[in-house]
This record gives structure tokens, C-alpha cells and sequence, in this order.
């Protein structure tokens, strides 16, 4: 299958430090499709060898067991190339046109276009896409989060991108459901009978959400201030691992059942009120600290961030997904930045045994999904050492890890999300629907916090957050999983 893949936003951060690599590993890995082209397109003024010499000059920074030799990147780098656009200009578009169409062999069996750009250039470039006659059966669009500010933003960049191209020609991606972890999360409870019949409040006391990660803003002090952490992290992926976790077994496993069962979760969130948002939801932003043994600034002291700023840098929840299946069954979620280490991981708590007769048998049983930097799963167990009679039951783990269970063939997030892209793979991508259902739950919380004067809470970098995530979580009389 021959394709053309777009890239506008061609020299952005996020095309050199995500795409392309992930584009050479399935290349690598012999997973690209034959007769394929990829253009980097961007303001600059630049030839194909040009801009071929700059992607290896930043290969060099890119992970070492990622990093392709010189013969590597030749043979790759014979797939790039790359044109001059300025995207508000109707020409330039007639042009990319000619580009795609003169090709050696006849047009690409699939056109796909990654919008790598700034989302406040998503509708113009949908329009002018349009207006070139570039929208045909064969062409898919990739829309990189974060899609809007809000919901009106949302709906407005959803209502451009539907009078120009289809629904399933749109795959907004959302990097976190290409992990494998999370496919795996698929798998764990549809493809194997032990779970499903425990997968409900009968017998899960809570459920934990945990997206850290040990950075702080960066270079990205500008465009972070303007976002925070409930846009940046809560309203997309840590809602899309929740709706996986949640939702009801689809009918089948196309793409439309699976997010039909996924919006169902959204709608039944138990909706947010400004009294609850004071009493369930906890905004913080780091001062200064030490992460993994260095001392590190406050994001108030980070480059380019405002004097003042009330942007949230961490965040802990606590939500209800209202239906037969999880009443009463409280799901947290916690994320944020200059956390103690970059880890992702949702824990499964289990309830205590109804009728304890071993001493300790009131500890429950945990099963840990982890996302990164681990890929596995762990489920925590009690068992007897058998040395005495009587003796209290010692907790034991089975723990699977997927990198050495699949040594070989593993895909990473943004190379299994393109190669579905290409492919017409929709199933982890996200409909408008779901989209906007989810920035409609989270809006009350943004309007709260406008209305706020007192701010977010401080915490230390290189702590867990604010002491109010825990108690939020102990109010419960639970403890988030490092705490137990």
C-alpha cells in the first residue's frame, strides 16, 4: 500500500522529537508500508538534503538504542523530503496539491495529514485543505492534542474539521492509547474470563489513577502557563484510561462499538459542581525542590513563565462513574509535574475477604497496570510461608513484565498510533463525541477555579503534591498505593 504522510509543523519539537523517530522504528522494524513519502512542511526556506542533513544532526539526540547509523538514516532519509509553506496562503496549498499527485507511479493509495502545529492553526489549515480539493476518500487527517481551551473552542475546531472531511477521516490522537500497556488493559478484560466476573463494586473498593512525571515545564513555560495540567493531562489521557478501565464489553471489537462503550463512562461521570470542586478536587504547583537528587526551581522561577501565575501544575481528583456496574466505587486520579519519578500506573484495589480467618487477611488484594517506565502487570496476592501454623499471611506478587514477555516486536505509542493512521485504523483514536463530552465534565472545574482567588496549593518538588491529595483520598479511608 503506497501512502504520502504530511507533516505540517515539519521542523516542530514534536516532529523530531516524537514522529520521526517513531516513523524510523517502523521503518526499522520493517512495519512502514512499501512506496511510501513523507513531507516535512514549515516556513523555512530549505531543500530536500537540507532539511535531511538537519532531522540527523536531531536524531542525535533522540534515545541511543534508537538512534539509527549512518547507513540506517540514508536508506531512511530516502523517504523524506520536504517544501516550503506558509499556511495562510490558498497557493501554497495548490502546490502541496501538484506535490502529492506527481508522484512516480500514480497518486498514494492513502494521503494522511499529521497537523503537528499549533491547534489555534487546525481549522485554517482544515479550510484551505478543503478549498484545495485535498479532502478526497483517500485522505485522513491527524489531529494532535490539546484540541480547544474549552468546550466552545472544541466544538468550534470539531464543526471546521466535519464541513471538511468525514468522521472517520479525523483521528484525533491521543498518544497514551498506543501504549501496549494500555491495549493490554483491552485485552486483560475482554480476551480473558478470570477478571470480568471481579470487574464491578461487589468487589473493587477504589481505583487509582497516576500520571506523573519527574519534569517540570521547561521550554515550554509559554505554552504550558497558558494550558495547565487539567487541560494538559486530565481531560484527555487520564479520562481515556478511566473510560478503558470503566467500560461496558463492546459488542464487537470495531472502532465505533469500542467508543461507544467509552462514551457511555463519559456521560456517566458524576458531574461536578463548585461545591465539589472545592470538596473532591485538588490544584497544586510546585515550589522549588530536589527530583532524583538535584535541586531543582520553582515553576514560578522556570523560563518564560509569568510572575505570578495560577496555573496548576498538579492535580487530584476524585470522581463516581454513575451506573449499575461501579455505584459507589470512588476513581482518583492524580497527576502532575516535578513529581518524585516519572511514573504512569492505574491500581486496581480490591475489597478485603467478607470473613478474614488468617491473621493479616484484611490487607486486599491490588492488581497494578503499569504504563511506564515499566509495561506490565502485578498482581499483589496473600499466601503462607508455611513455616508455623497460625503464622499471618505475607503479601506475594505476580508480576508479568511485557518487555520480556514479548521481547520482540514491541511497538512504541506514536509508531503503533501512525502505523494505524496509514492503515485506517481507528480504533485508538478518538471520536468528536467523546472529545467534547469529556472537556463538558471538566469545565465546571475550570469555571471553579476562575472564581478562585486563592490559587493552587504548594508543594515541594520531589513530593507527591499537595498533603490535600492524600487526605482527599484518606477522607475515603484509603491511601493512594505508595502511602500503604
Amino acid at each position: 500500500m503506497s501512502f504520502d504522510l504530511v507533516f505540517f509543523g515539519g521542523t516542530g519539537d514534536l516532529t523530531w522529537r516524537k514522529l520521526m523517530p517513531a516513523l524510523f522504528q517502523a521503518f526499522r522494524h520493517g512495519k512502514l508500508p512499501g512506496g511510501g513519502r513523507i513531507l516535512a512542511v514549515a516556513r523555512d526556506d530549505q531543500s530536500d538534503e537540507k532539511y535531511r542533513a538537519w532531522l540527523k544532526e536531531r536524531f542525535q539526540e533522540v534515545d541511543g538504542s534508537k538512534r539509527p547509523n549512518d547507513e540506517e538514516f540514508q536508506r531512511f532519509a530516502e523517504l523524506v523530503h520536504y517544501t516550503r509553506m506558509d499556511l495562510s496562503q490558498p497557493e501554497h496549498y495548490g502546490r502541496l496539491k501538484t506535490w502529492l499527485e506527481e508522484r512516480v507511479g500514480g497518486q498514494a493509495d492513502t494521503v494522511v495529514f499529521y497537523l503537528a502545529t499549533s491547534p489555534h492553526l487546525f481549522t485554517q489549515i482544515c479550510q484551505q485543505l478543503g478549498a484545495a480539493g485535498l479532502n478526497h476518500d483517500k485522505v485522513r487527517v491527524v489531529l494532535e492534542k490539546p484540541l480547544g481551551q474549552d468546550l466552545a473552542s472544541a466544538q468550534e475546531i470539531n464543526k471546521v474539521v466535519r464541513s471538511v472531511f468525514r468522521e472517520d477521516q479525523a483521528y484525533r490522537i491521543d498518544h497514551y492509547l498506543g501504549k501496549p500497556s494500555v491495549q493490554n488493559l483491552m485485552a486483560l478484560r475482554f480476551g480473558n474470563a478470570l477478571f470480568e466476573p471481579l470487574w464491578r463494586r461487589e468487589s473493587i473498593a477504589n481505583i487509582q489513577i497516576t500520571l506523573a512525571e519527574s519534569l517540570g515545564v521547561g521550554t515550554r513555560g509559554p505554552f504550558y502557563d497558558q494550558t495547565g495540567c487539567l487541560r494538559d493531562m486530565v481531560q484527555n489521557h487520564a479520562l481515556q484510561l478511566l473510560t478503558m478501565i470503566a467500560m461496558e464489553p463492546p459488542s464487537t471489537h470495531d472502532a465505533d462499538a469500542i467508543r461507544d462503550e467509552k462514551l457511555k463512562v463519559l456521560r456517566s461521570l458524576k458531574p461536578f459542581t463548585a461545591e465539589s470542586v472545592a470538596r473532591d478536587v485538588v490544584r497544586g504547583q510546585y515550589r522549588a525542590g530536589n527530583v532524583e537528587g538535584r535541586a531543582v526551581p520553582a515553576y514560578l522561577d522556570e523560563g518564560k513563565v509569568p510572575e505570578g501565575s495560577q496555573t496548576e501544575t498538579f492535580v487530584a481528583l476524585r470522581t463516581e462513574v454513575q451506573n449499575w456496574r461501579w455505584a459507589g466505587v470512588p476513581f482518583y486520579i492524580r497527576t502532575g509535574k516535578r513529581l518524585p519519578g516519572r511514573d504512569a500506573q492505574i491500581v486496581v484495589n480490591f475489597r478485603p475477604v467478607p470473613h478474614p480467618i488468617f491473621p493479616g487477611a484484611n490487607q486486599a488484594n491490588r492488581l497494578i497496570i503499569k504504563l511506564q517506565p515499566e509495561d506490565g502487570l502485578e498482581l499483589q496476592l496473600l499466601a503462607s510461608k508455611g513455616s508455623s501454623s497460625g503464622e499471618a499471611l505475607t503479601p506475594v506478587s505476580l508480576d508479568l513484565d511485557f518487555d520480556k514477555a514479548f521481547p520482540t516486536n514491541r511497538v512504541g505509542a506514536y509508531e503503533r498510533l501512525l502505523l494505524d493512521a496509514i492503515a485506517g485504523r481507528l480504533n485508538l483514536f478518538v471520536r468528536s463525541d467523546e472529545q467534547e463530552q469529556a472537556w463538558r465534565w471538566v469545565e465546571p472545574i475550570l469555571e471553579a477555579w476562575a472564581e478562585d482567588t486563592t490559587g493552587p496549593r504548594h508543594y515541594n518538588a520531589g513530593s507527591w503534591g499537595p498533603a490535600a491529595a492524600s487526605a482527599l483520598v484518606a477522607r475515603d479511608g484509603h491511601a493512594w498505593a505508595e502511602e500503604v
